[in-house]
């Protein structure tokens, strides 16, 4: 079969290729277009709506004292200085405070995971005897409780008011959460267990060898729940602690939002002697500030796990 050339030379000619087109877009009507830009406004209104709260105390904290007690200040400081932060981050009931809640949200955290997963996994298995039956009964805590007066009565019998454990234990596993990762796990192939089990691998083997580290969204997710409602967790501390050491931070927060003036110069959380008048508002200001920034801080690193995790896990079933 003779090949075509191109003038001048007796190389064959190169095939031209196709230039893809193009995906053809189908064109907005006006209403559309109308709804669409209604859609942008609205959500803009509404971050701005809820982000301004949080810009308006972190300005309040870097703000001087004139500015924040005239009302002047907005989203962005006014007179800026940082002697705030400094009188809140020396006071050491912050800081006693800072770390109770830290260890805490660790301390928690692990443990709703490990009791989340050993409740999850099982329920996951459709042979599993009385599955319906078991799970009847978690769904039951989600509606009924003991009510507060029962459950504190039952943490004084254990022995567990003003202590450590009181500040996290009470909310171990949540059974929305745990619902989530079941159904996650019911996602995954089955062939995969069959396979570690006809090699010999027993139920745990499998689960922490295979099962957790083909989780990783959900549990990330999932983990992400409990350190944030640790973290911004008051009213076990409010119901259970007496003892200052104990107290954690969301609670020494909201014991200082709520006083006042004379109280905060008693306290020594207002320097009486310092050139710099901090006012309790600017005080409130940078300590909710640096309570929020650190579980802020996590957020990014979870992020790519996020929505993964909640879809799969909420989708089936």
């Amino acid at each position: 079969m003779a090949q075509t050339t191109t003038a001048g030379s007796n190389r064959p000619a190169q095939p031209t290729k196709a230039r893809p087109q193009a995906p053809r877009r189908i064109k907005e009507s006006f209403g559309e277009r109308l709804f669409s830009a209604a859609n942008y406004v609205f959500f803009v209104l509404l971050g701005a709506a809820t982000l301004f709260p949080f810009l308006n105390v972190i300005a309040k904290s870097f703000s001087g004292e004139a500015a924040v007690v005239s009302g002047i200040v907005t989203v962005y400081p006014i007179d800026f200085q940082i002697g705030t932060y400094k009188l809140v981050l020396g006071n050491s009931q912050f800081i006693n405070s800072f770390k109770v809640t830290i260890l805490v949200t660790v301390v928690g955290t692990l443990s709703s995971l490990l009791l989340t997963v050993l409740s999850a996994y099982p329920l996951s298995k459709p042979d599993l005897f009385a599955r319906k039956s078991l799970l009847l009964l978690f769904v039951f805590t989600m509606l009924f409780n003991g009510g507060i007066i029962p459950t504190y009565l039952l943490m004084q019998n254990l022995g567990l008011v003003n202590t450590f454990y009181s500040l996290f234990i009470t909310g171990l596993i949540s059974v929305f959460n745990m619902l989530i990762v079941k159904n996650y796990f019911e996602s995954l192939p089955e062939s995969l267990e069959e396979s570690a089990k006809l090699d010999g691998a027993s139920n745990l083997r499998v689960l922490f060898s295979i099962v957790l580290p083909l989780s990783l969204p959900v549990l990330a997710t999932i983990g992400l729940f409990y350190a944030v409602t640790l973290w911004n967790g008051y009213f076990n501390g409010m119901i259970y602690i007496t003892d200052p050491e104990l107290k954690p931070l969301q609670l020494y927060l909201k014991e200082l939002v709520a006083s006042t003036n004379d109280v905060m110069k008693m306290s020594g959380m207002i320097d009486v002697n310092s050139d710099l008048n901090q006012t309790p508002e600017a005080v409130q200001a940078a300590s909710i500030v640096t309570a929020t920034v650190p579980i802020l801080c996590v957020y990014p690193f979870l992020q790519k796990y996020f929505v993964k995790g909640v879809l799969v896990g909420s989708v089936k079933g």
